[in-house]
């Protein structure tokens, strides 16, 4: 190394990637960044659904490679599983994983930047593997169309979430529980398959229900935003089954709930717990489910060398992309400051979380949400048409075309011309 201070990033998918971008944006050349990921490319998770439904292969449109990316921005990037993290030695314990049979190795750092997101623990969820489907990858978003395509019946299909286990040291008393992880992939995957079933004659809306593990689905965008999108659902003959308090299991007839009832369901589309690597858990950084604990600058207030952002952050609740990339933004200018890049004046900034959500709803229309009432602030927006629906397409082609860069403008602008843009 250079001997500048080395910003260590473990995870290299949205939250990695973004803060990697934002630190060499804020600090410029006065810090060497390290991205570590066992996968050398990025998966766009957020449009898998709407790739599968509109008859293209995830695994062929939705990924990015990173090598080439990151040195474009002078940041290195080593493919390696991560194993640990030794927080009084300041270093990372790796894999190499090009390979198999190679030993592990120790990789320091001044700053480390926890942004490996979370297990999505549907390997918890007893009979999944058998009965179970999601759209959390592209091998699942196949192996799920194509059994819509050539196996389903026509029969009823519940779409919904798994219990969320969310940590309570260090929270902030402003954020509330969550009993889902992020329940807006599943109001979209409803939405969308139900165009999906119609288009090729399997059924549509009212073969489907929703279903949560919570009071109301999609709480984080507000009652009122809930309460408008509840009823466009019934009205288009959807199903609905709230305060389940979580899965119990998926089975040939249906799926069974924690609080005693059950449901019967040829097609079960499940989206499970998110929960923190395990070695995270134990970490003095960490709450007691794992999740690293921050203020709102994104660092542990113990170990100010420590930060997290994305689905790793303990804060990042609901586990939200648009909420990582805020989180970003904050982690690259408070290096910048340590560095001597950025005054404190402008690095310190007040921040409140933004919940804004595009979701496809098929057929070339979407459902756009903008709230911060779920953080104490006022905003609930809920835009439904083809305008959300060209601006997910254009958010995706701009992120592939500027190698990931999003710029600082680029939600404020999505924010604004779904709020005030009328086709």
């Amino acid at each position: 190394m250079s001997g500048k201070p080395h910003v260590l990033i473990p995870g290299g998918n949205f939250a990695g990637h973004g803060a990697a971008q934002k630190i060499r944006d804020h600090a410029r050349d006065a810090v060497d960044i390290t991205v570590i990921d066992r996968k050398a490319w990025l998966d766009y998770i957020p449009n898998i659904p709407l790739e599968m439904f509109e008859g293209r292969d995830p695994a062929v449109t939705m990924n990015m490679p990173l090598v080439d990316v990151l040195a474009r921005d002078r940041i290195r990037f080593q493919q390696a599983e991560v194993l640990g993290l030794d927080l009084d030695a300041r270093q990372v314990r790796v894999r190499p994983n090009e390979r198999p049979g190679v030993p592990d190795y120790q990789i320091g750092y001044d700053y480390v930047v926890i942004a490996l997101g979370a297990r999505l623990a549907h390997d918890e969820i007893e009979g999944f593997a058998e009965h179970g489907h999601t759209v959390s990858d592209a091998f699942h978003a196949n192996r799920l169309i194509d059994h819509l395509k050539n196996h389903y019946k026509g029969g009823p299909i519940v779409v919904g979430s798994q219990r969320f286990e969310q940590g309570t040291k260090g929270r902030p008393d402003w954020l509330p529980t969550a009993l889902a992880a992020c329940d807006g992939p599943p109001v979209e995957v409803s939405l969308s398959l139900a165009h999906w079933l119609d288009a090729y004659g399997k059924g549509g809306a009212k073969n489907i229900t929703i279903f949560t593990p919570a009071k109301l689905i999609a709480e984080d965008a507000g009652e009122k935003v809930v309460a408008q999108l509840l009823d466009a659902a019934g009205k288009m003959g959807f199903g609905y089954v709230n305060e389940t308090q979580g899965i119990r299991r998926p089975t040939a007839e249906g799926i069974e709930f924690m609080d005693g009832r059950s449901l019967p369901a040829e097609v079960k589309i499940v989206f499970p717990n998110w929960k923190p690597h395990d070695f995270l858990r134990g970490l003095d950084v960490a709450d007691e489910v794992g999740f690293i604990v921050t203020d709102m600058r994104m660092r542990n207030p113990d170990r100010p060398e420590v930060f997290a952002c994305g689905g790793a952050a303990a804060l990042t609740v609901p586990k939200l992309g648009a909420i990582g990339h805020q989180e970003c933004e904050i982690v690259g200018r408070q290096i910048a400051k340590d560095v001597g890049m950025m005054a404190a004046a402008k690095a310190d900034a007040p921040w409140m979380p933004e919940v804004v959500c595009i979701g496809d709803m098929g057929g070339g229309k979407a459902f756009y949400i903008h709230a911060t009432s779920w953080f104490g602030g006022n905003i609930q927006e809920l835009r439904i048409g083809r305008p959300p629906y060209a601006q997910k397409l254009a958010y995706k082609e701009m992120f592939f075309r500027n190698h990931g860069r999003v710029p600082n403008w680029g939600l404020p602008l999505a924010e604004w011309s779904a709020e005030h843009v009328k086709l």
